[in-house]
């Protein structure tokens, strides 16, 4: 292979439902790491409000659609010696297969950095991955690929209603969904294949988990998994559409470490280099039968949830090994003393929830699945669920204090159909006198995460001690309602009591060893705090929040912007945000971060 100077990194476009300001994030850390390996990069990106479109960061800066056409011109003007696929969502790994079939990067010599390109069509092709699957002897549902509509029909028959429909090569599961009969199957496969020339026909695994492993691997066959988390909604709910939790809360030892070896026989089977993200199905009736429902051979949204939710730089170290580094040889971003050689260990949780502005379209079916809706999400740490996924409502700034709030709804006849509600309709049942088992059975949402739900609820009907109303993440305000009091006093009665929020890291390592992080939360379950106060020499920065429709990745350019220009002024930046897609949450853009609410309790 020849010596690489020059490295074309392909951006997302234009910010869409299902892959935005994620994107920004993996692309400028992935820009960071070649700059740091002395490259010249060359960017292809037509987005003017991204942070990676700024001149700080790439060499050159195509404002170009991400299209072969457009990305051709630039191979034949700039002659790089590589490109980069995996960094720019679905939209550049469409591009870079394209590319790639039409012999155009072969004309040019221009490399492919990172996983083998013949591995990326073999994940994303339905069928080349389900016999790739079977060759391997990991189990996937009962399925069959299909190149029309009558081939899509037999198969559901032979098959047996209802099945699953995905798209291959699509974006955020476009034009997926669930099918219980002929009519419903011809309506989504009419959608499918007018922008797909593949769909996938599987049986739907009823109430089934869904689990996601991140994975990195190296050049050296090093693998570890850097991530797992846990959808809180069943099979059928698309990851962007789900409320995530990592670490996974319900699985046994041996569900968890079962999962882990059969991800990394996947990555290693398919050869990948770099970052790679799996789904596995999971009977909760059956304590090991699973099925592999999805692998992503590029950085994807969960990626970025994994980093941020572990502290561990996924895009970065995925650029240093698709340059050909390997995991030992690349140093812990957060220790600045070990390698990038481990799996974090986390001593807390993360819950994230997407936001939804479907009110905003009229006519706009307020139901979710298979296929995304949600125009923006939020992360909240805590140290129990409960304290967490209370952050998680909040921060989506949509008028709730709490999961026993009701937004955009009036009624208390819960339904408990999925919908952006549904955290909320599932919360009036339980206030209600609705039993875990019926709503188990109606949702198949686990009874773990039913059971933490009912702990607020009968919190709430029956109000304990301050202390536990705040470890369970009830904010000021809601328990002055609760009282019948001001938020203030509340607030005072807490301080008098020393019933205060204390700052924890995020170290990646558990406390296990010793770790130079500005990564912060805070918590009402716990007794010191992890840092000491930077004091007059601080500013903070109040960021954005979650993307919704008229606020989005603008306003993160601004929030970096502003940390990077207090340096000049000998200030250290004080991050607050909640967003993990973005940059402005990243490990090393401000002097210290806190993943918090932007909320006046918080920020006081």
């Amino acid at each position: 292979m020849k010596p690489i100077k020059t490295v074309l990194v392909l951006g997302s476009g234009a910010l869409k439902i299902g892959q935005a300001g994620e994107f920004d994030y993996s692309g400028s850390q992935a820009l960071k790491a070649f700059k740091e390996a002395g490259l010249k990069t060359i960017l292809v990106n037509p987005n003017i409000a991204t942070i990676q479109t700024s001149k700080e960061l790439a060499d050159e800066i195509y404002f170009l659609p991400v299209t072969t056409p457009f990305v051709t011109k630039v191979i034949e003007q700039e002659h790089p010696d590589a490109i980069a696929l995996s960094f720019g969502g679905q939209t550049a790994l469409n591009c870079g297969i394209d590319l790639h079939q039409h012999n155009i990067l072969k004309k040019h010599h221009v490399t492919i950095l990172g996983t083998p390109i013949t591995s990326v069509i073999t994940t994303e092709d339905r069928q080349a991955f389900a016999h790739h699957m079977h060759s391997i002897n990991q189990p996937i549902p009962k399925s069959q690929s299909c190149s029309n509509p009558k081939q899509a029909l037999i198969s559901a028959q032979k098959i047996g209603f209802p099945v699953m429909i995905r798209a291959a090569y699509a974006l955020g599961g476009q034009s997926s969904g669930v099918a219980q009969n002929v009519a419903e199957l011809k309506q989504i496969i009419a959608d499918a294949f007018a922008f797909s020339p593949q769909i996938l026909v599987e049986k739907y695994l009823h109430h089934y988990k869904e689990i996601e492993y991140e994975v990195v691997r190296d050049s050296a066959d090093n693998c570890v998994t850097v991530c797992n988390m846990e959808n809180f909604d069943p099979l059928g709910i698309h990851t962007g559409e789900s409320i995530v939790v990592a670490p996974s809360q319900t699985l046994n030892n041996h569900q968890y470490h079962t999962l882990r070896h059969a991800s990394i026989d996947i990555v290693k089977s398919l050869g990948i280099i770099g970052e790679c993200n799996v789904q596995f199905a999971l009977n909760p009736n059956s304590p090991l039968e699973y099925y592999v429902i999805e692998v992503n051979a590029r950085l994807s949204r969960s990626s970025a949830l994994a980093s941020k939710a572990t502290g561990y730089p996924l895009a970065y170290v995925a650029a240093k090994l698709a340059l050909g580094k390997t995991l030992p040889q690349i140093k812990n971003q957060v220790t600045k003393t070990t390698s990038a050689f481990f799996e974090p260990a986390l001593d807390y949780l993360a819950v994230k929830m997407p936001r939804w502005d479907l009110h905003k379209f009229k006519g706009a079916h307020m139901t979710i699945g298979s296929s995304m809706k949600s125009v923006g999400e939020v992360m909240a740490i805590g140290r129990s669920f409960e304290e967490a996924i209370q952050k998680a409502v909040r921060m989506l700034d949509i008028g709730v204090e709490g999961v026993t709030d009701l937004p955009n709804d009036n009624t208390h006849n819960p339904k408990l159909t999925a919908t952006p509600d549904r955290l909320f309709q599932i919360c009036q049942a339980l206030l209600h006198g609705q039993s875990i088992t019926a709503i188990y059975k109606r949702t198949g949402i686990d009874p773990w995460f039913l059971e933490a739900l009912q702990n607020i609820v009968t919190a709430q009907k029956k109000p304990p001690s301050l202390k536990i109303l705040k470890q369970l993440g009830f904010s000021d305000q809601k328990i002055a309602q609760l009282t019948n009091t001001t938020p203030q006093a509340i607030r005072t009665k807490r301080k008098k009591l020393g019933l205060v929020p204390y700052v924890f890291q995020i170290d990646t390592l558990a406390g296990e060893f010793p770790a130079q992080t500005n990564y912060l939360y805070t918590t009402y379950h716990g007794a010191h705090h992890d840092v000491t106060p930077l004091g007059q020499t601080g500013v903070i920065v109040l960021g954005s929040g979650t993307y919704r429709i008229g606020s989005s990745v603008e306003f993160d350019w601004a929030t970096v912007f502003t940390a990077q220009a207090l340096k000049k002024f000998s200030k250290q930046s004080i991050i607050i945000n909640c967003n993990p897609e973005t940059v402005s949450t990243d490990y090393d853009i401000s002097d210290r971060l806190y993943f918090e609410e932007l909320t006046l309790e918080r920020v006081q």
